[in-house]
């Protein structure tokens, strides 16, 4: 398991890349890549990089944990 260097949601950047998801969901880069290839993922592609908003990343986990309909 990878492990964060961000003990709580207040500390991460207001946008995530993938390594950042991948050590926030305790998930390999590669796994974190394929999520932000989902259709469902709030990914932005900003020229050749992939970022993800931190409020819509949050809202995505609460959704995806059943947190927020």
């Amino acid at each position: 398991m990878i492990l964060s260097d961000y003990k709580n949601y207040d500390e991460l950047p207001l946008f995530l890349n993938a390594e950042l998801i991948a050590k926030t969901l305790g998930i390999a880069p590669s796994s974190a890549y394929e999520l932000m290839r989902e259709k469902d993922f709030p990914a932005l592609h900003v020229g050749k990089r992939i970022v993800v908003p931190k409020e819509q990343f949050r809202l995505w986990v609460e959704k995806q944990t059943g947190g927020v309909e």
